[in-house]
């Protein structure tokens, strides 16, 4: 019988926003492969949620963060590579944003993609795609 994979005691605090449709969509994807447990996903478009006290929700609305075990907060591009770090299908990822000058470029790229990601997700709706929080609207 194999072993279950343990819990990590300290695992990177995931914060995205589960209203939106693309965002949902691609946390999914990352808890599927987060079998290790290394990941919690946090949902900062619920009711009461507070991402800490450097963290105002509709800050952590707007982009993506991930605090680290260490309690250090990262958001964009090198939040990404902290959570491609951990997963397993995802350390090529991790291992090209530590080539000099990737991390800026993969960030000139997020922000790019900031002011279109409502456009895409209304785009997923319409192919069927849900939000995980479909009480509150995406920012």
């Amino acid at each position: 019988m194999p072993e279950r994979a343990q819990r990590d005691p300290q695992p990177l605090q995931v914060y995205y926003d589960g209203s939106c449709p693309l965002c949902s969509a691609e946390i999914a994807h990352y808890k599927r492969q987060d079998r290790a447990h290394r990941l919690d996903f946090v949902d900062v478009s619920r009711e009461g949620v507070n991402p800490g006290p450097d963290l105002a929700p509709a800050n952590a609305m707007k982009r993506f963060h991930v605090r680290q075990k260490d309690g250090t907060l990262l958001s964009g591009a090198k939040a990404f590579a902290a959570i491609w770090h951990v997963l397993p299908g995802w350390k090529w990822a991790a291992r090209l944003a530590q080539v000099p000058g990737m991390t800026a470029a993969m960030e000139l790229g997020y922000k790019a993609f900031l002011p279109v990601r409502p456009i895409l997700s209304r785009g997923l709706v319409a192919l069927g795609a849900k939000s995980e929080n479909p009480c509150r609207k995406s920012k």
